[in-house]
């Protein structure tokens, strides 16, 4: 009885403190929400500060999508998102199949390089100094090449696909399969679960484009959502006077915020299962 008690005890202090901790993290992101779909004189009738919305207004996301660069933004960030990710899949799941076999002629010494460029880069200077050379600057695959290959993610692909019967390879090579068809096969059917943890890794980096942009891009056309989002927010408070005229910047920044932040919001809990298991199974071995 008292064993009883004291788990009922313990799960209500869980409980609360998770509920505590989620609505912590859903405060700003329900603040920002509501701020953007509120008038600005009800916004300012309440100091500035409002949780749930009396009155809808979508005048600051009809004014972005209509007279701002953020059209045209969403369309590049959407190009380097998919097709930079279909890139960094392919490219590490090509290095990281021959680092998980054993038998790799060098093998050591080629983990070993891997392993160096997390600790170690070479620069921003010398970085941009290549890009400019292989004539990157200016264009959309200078927010996609340079990154193409994240060391981390080859490493948790390299840890998943070692932990796939060997059995299965042999049997395959004994049948006249090459490497090639015994990776596209048998290794990728397999390892869904960390390919898409790994995707989604890629994906969310590529949607979050932000550094590489303002170094390597200076047209303006080019440039990636968090980027045109990074104006908005840098913009000066429109005057209370022009409220009624112009959309005021704040309620822009707030709509802003929510259309750079709502694709990957959608699309996480759709692959939250894969993302949580590819990291299990991906991090058991090393």
């Amino acid at each position: 009885m008292v064993r009883g008690l004291e788990d009922r005890l313990f799960n209500t202090c869980v409980f609360v403190i998770l509920t505590v901790c989620g609505a912590v993290a859903l405060f700003p992101l329900l603040y920002v929400v509501s701020v953007s779909l509120t008038p600005i004189s009800e916004v300012l009738k309440n100091g500035g500060f409002i949780l749930i919305p009396k009155q809808l207004t979508f005048v600051a996301y009809q004014t972005l999508l209509t007279e701002s660069g953020i059209p045209r933004a969403f369309w590049i960030t959407i190009f380097i998102t998919v097709v930079g990710t279909l890139l960094n899949m392919l490219f590490t799941v090509l290095m990281a199949y021959p680092l998980s076999r054993k038998l790799l002629p060098g093998r050591s010494l080629f983990l070993l390089m891997v392993v160096f460029t997390l600790l170690f880069n070479g620069g921003i200077i010398p970085t941009y100094l290549v890009i400019k050379s292989i004539g990157l600057l200016d264009s959309v695959w200078a927010m996609i090449l340079p990154n193409l290959i994240w060391s981390f993610n080859v490493l948790i692909v390299k840890s998943f696909l070692e932990q796939l019967p060997e059995e299965l390879f042999e049997s395959a090579k004994v049948d006249g399969a090459r490497e090639l068809r015994i990776l596209w096969q048998i290794a990728a059917p397999l390892s869904v679960p960390v390919m898409l943890t790994v995707g989604l890794f890629y994906a969310v980096g590529h949607w979050n484009e932000f550094f590489q942009a303002i170094m390597y891009v200076t047209d303006r056309t080019l440039f990636p959502l968090q980027v045109i989002v990074r104006e908005l927010l840098m913009q000066t408070q429109q005057p209370l006077e022009n409220a009624e005229n112009v959309t005021p910047t704040e309620t822009l920044q707030m709509a802003s915020v929510v259309l750079a932040s709502a694709p990957i919001i959608a699309v996480y809990p759709f692959l939250q299962k894969h993302f949580t298991k590819g990291m299990l199974l991906g991090s058991i071995k090393g």
